[in-house]
């Protein structure tokens, strides 16, 4: 989003530009350090998939591939504004490049962003499938969506599987 909606395509670039300026597309409502020390991410519940999300994110940030691995399906697939998709080992060798990123560095880099760019966050569970919705707070989660991303609950674990991502900026 001018959020962070387009991290799964645009991110490697961004974060190659500019780590130190970090301009990730991942929108997120959820306080980094507080959901650190609160959410489980092995419940299938709202704050068990968003705290899947929110991994995720620093993941990518710091280049921990084998989060990533573990947490993207195979099958997983990121489709951005302009129809590209984007699969799973394109995400993966793209955080690759930010290995050894200082964790305490990126999740700090994370929360200025997410305070500077407020977005609101929508999920829906149903049976073993979460659907969490990324949107912007002025316009609301039924008019505002800015990007969506798919999971499945898995042997006591929550995966990607698809993420899809809007024009609308924030």
């Amino acid at each position: 989003m001018a959020i962070f909606a387009y991290r799964r395509s645009l991110f490697g670039a961004i974060a190659a530009a500019a780590l130190l300026t970090f301009a990730v597309f991942h929108p997120q409502a959820i306080d980094v350090h507080a959901q650190d020390a609160m959410a489980d991410e092995t419940q299938p519940t709202e704050a068990g998939v968003m705290a899947v999300d929110n991994h995720w994110s620093i993941a990518e940030l710091t280049g921990d591939t084998d989060y990533l691995n573990q947490m993207l399906l195979p099958e997983y697939r990121s489709v951005n504004t302009d129809g590209t998709a984007h699969p799973k080992d394109a995400i993966v060798a793209g955080a690759a490049k930010r290995k050894g990123t200082d964790p305490a560095k990126a999740k700090l880099q994370f929360a200025t962003y997410q305070k500077e760019h407020p977005y609101g966050s929508a999920v829906v569970i149903q049976g073993n499938t979460a659907v969490v919705s990324f949107y912007d707070p002025t316009l609301g989660p039924q008019k505002g969506i800015k990007s969506s991303d798919i999971f499945v609950y898995v042997d006591g674990h929550w995966h990607a599987m698809y993420s899809q991502h809007t024009g609308l900026r924030g």
